[in-house]
């Protein structure tokens, strides 16, 4: 319910960027996290964040050399129902404040294909710290055809257990497992 990460966290990415990789900025108006968890078995509950920022240092000829760092605001979670977000703010779940943030800090990355690759980094929520894999696509890397400015796209999947982040309320009854699919856009900063 709360997967973020991580969202970011899904570029391409590693420990550290050398002198050929280039720092791109996260669109927020297209980047996305968006969760989903099975509800008493009787359904699929979905939540998302969106306009997050992050960073990306994209390194097109060493992906392996490449990184990425990611937060957004706990309260942007959205739900689709007010009563719902609310809940996952209280001391149940988040008990989250203004400025709580959930981060991702890529660690390293294994190149698993010409577009793919396996991030692991730092997935930071609800005060606790755990790796975390993402499963991560390139989908275009090129010149933006309104902006004009070299893009980024990168679609990226995880599955986390949210009581692994003392998230757990409910559980085993709402699904302790979390779905994450992540999709960012970002641009060359300048």
């Amino acid at each position: 319910m709360k997967p973020i990460l991580l969202a970011a966290a899904l570029a391409v990415s590693a420990t550290s960027a050398f002198a050929s990789a280039e720092k791109y900025v996260l669109d927020p108006s297209h980047s996305q996290v968006i969760f989903n968890y099975n509800h008493l078995g009787f359904s699929t509950t979905y939540g998302m964040f969106s306009g997050f920022e992050g960073e990306i240092l994209f390194d097109k000829e060493n992906p392996a050399a490449s990184s990425v760092t990611v937060s957004m605001p706990v309260i942007e979670m959205f739900t689709g129902w007010k009563p719902r977000e609310d809940h996952f703010m209280t001391e149940d779940f988040f008990g989250a404040a203004e400025g709580d943030l959930v981060t991702f800090t890529s660690t390293s990355i294994e190149v698993t294909g010409e577009n793919t690759a396996n991030i692991t980094g730092d997935l930071t929520m609800n005060g606790v710290t755990k790796s975390v894999v993402l499963d991560a696509k390139l989908n275009q890397a090129g010149e933006h055809p309104m902006a004009g400015k070299p893009w980024a796209g990168f679609d990226a999947t995880t599955t986390l257990i949210r009581s692994d982040f003392d998230l757990g309320q409910f559980a085993p009854f709402v699904g302790d497992e979390v779905n994450v699919q992540i999709s960012v856009e970002a641009q060359k900063a300048e």
